[in-house]
């Protein structure tokens, strides 16, 4: 089995399984208790904070415990447009985000705010003077994914931030999800950026955990009232066994880190080389620096998406249409829309998504695998 759907979730590496079980089992106290059991809970939980601060470096206030990217992603925008109501209703995001951005970005047009759409290039790519001729007076976000999740595109975040330096009272958020252990740290996490979204199971956590980058000093209102966790800004008991493994997750997954990246981008590269021969593939990540590692997108003229999604399955290769949260809906990227892909091209797009763990013989495999597809494919395509 070969499994090249990493974007849509990675498996919970065994170390960190053990850490959830050992956490579940040994340390299973309230944080918010007085008693010993309670303070164990919380000392673990302020040193799994810490570890990821360490991390990502960013002080141990500025990191807050969420349930994934959505919930990241909804807290930041609705948070932000609650918290600075007062002073604009303007919002400013790509015509590329994650239904996360996107969906949220549309609801807050419901109760009254204005949203800009930044359009992008063929390559998925915003161009800056959009950005600088977006903002208005009445601005309080801005908000740009570091990775596009379907074709892999790396937006222009240091110059984004550059531009931003200007309005120090706009709120700068990336969404950060697919970016992490991709070798970009140093522009997701540059000093103008004021939130950072990341979810565990894309390196390897458990599901339903995640967290925020939030800058010291920049306020957002909580979407969760509870229990006064998470410095009152998102009640809920918390997740520790799940945070303690997330912890080591992204422990582990940034030893070695450059080493992983160019094992993925070799991985990437063996395939695209292969593919892009062929007449009725069209590829939409390309191989330059201007692209994530670890995401090819291309498609198969005439062949939709999910054929060959299970064509491949049939043969234990696991890939995907685009984005895992629509593929099942069967319409369209979305990416690919806002890039004025043709619908016939669009619906045949497919994605291969890489992590640490894939190897070049996988990489191999599979294009022995789409030499003997091809001609099937051919057929059907006529």
């Amino acid at each position: 089995m070969i499994y090249f759907d990493n974007s849509a979730t990675t498996k919970a590496d065994p170390e960190v399984v053990s850490t959830y079980d050992k956490v579940s089992d040994k340390v299973w106290g309230n944080p918010s208790s007085l008693h010993q059991f309670g303070e164990e809970a919380f000392n673990l939980l302020e040193q799994s904070r810490k570890q990821i601060a360490d991390l990502i470096g960013a002080s141990q206030s500025e990191v807050l415990f969420t349930s994934g990217g959505s919930e990241g992603d909804n807290w930041v925008l609705k948070g932000t447009a609650i918290e600075k109501r007062q002073f604009g209703n303007h919002l400013i995001t790509t015509a590329v985000e994650h239904p996360a951005i996107h969906n949220s970005m549309e609801q807050l047009k419901k109760l009254g705010f204005e949203v800009t759409y930044l359009p992008v290039d063929k390559h998925g790519r915003i161009s800056i003077d959009d950005l600088k001729a977006a903002i208005r007076p009445t601005t309080i976000l801005v908000s740009i994914m570091a990775v596009n999740n379907e074709i892999g595109t790396i937006q222009p975040l240091k110059e984004a931030a550059e531009v931003l330096k200007d309005y120090p009272k706009i709120h700068f958020h990336i969404d950060a999800v697919q970016g992490i252990g991709k070798g970009i740290q140093d522009l997701i996490m540059n000093d103008r950026v004021d939130f950072v979204t990341f979810s565990g199971h894309k390196f390897h956590a458990p599901r339903g955990i995640g967290f925020i980058y939030a800058r010291r000093g920049r306020k957002i209102a909580p979407l969760i009232d509870g229990g006064g966790q998470e410095r009152a800004l998102r009640g809920g008991t918390e997740n520790l066994p799940a945070i303690a493994a997330m912890a080591k997750a992204l422990r582990l997954l940034l030893t070695d880190e450059k080493q992983k990246v160019a094992n993925e981008a070799a991985i990437k590269q063996r395939i695209f080389d292969h593919v892009k021969k062929f007449p009725l593939v069209t590829t939409f990540s390309e191989d330059n620096a201007g692209f994530a590692p670890h995401i090819l997108c291309f498609a198969i003229q005439g062949v939709r998406g999910e054929t060959i999604v299970h064509a491949f399955e049939e043969q234990g290769i696991y890939i995907s249409t685009t984005s895992a949260c629509s593929s099942k809906k069967h319409v369209p990227s979305s990416t690919l829309s806002a890039m004025h892909v043709p619908e016939d091209i669009s619906t045949s797009a497919i994605r291969i998504s890489l992590d640490d763990h894939n190897t070049l013989a996988e990489a191999d495999e599979f294009n022995k695998v789409f030499d003997k597809l091809y001609d099937k494919f051919k057929l059907l395509s006529a």
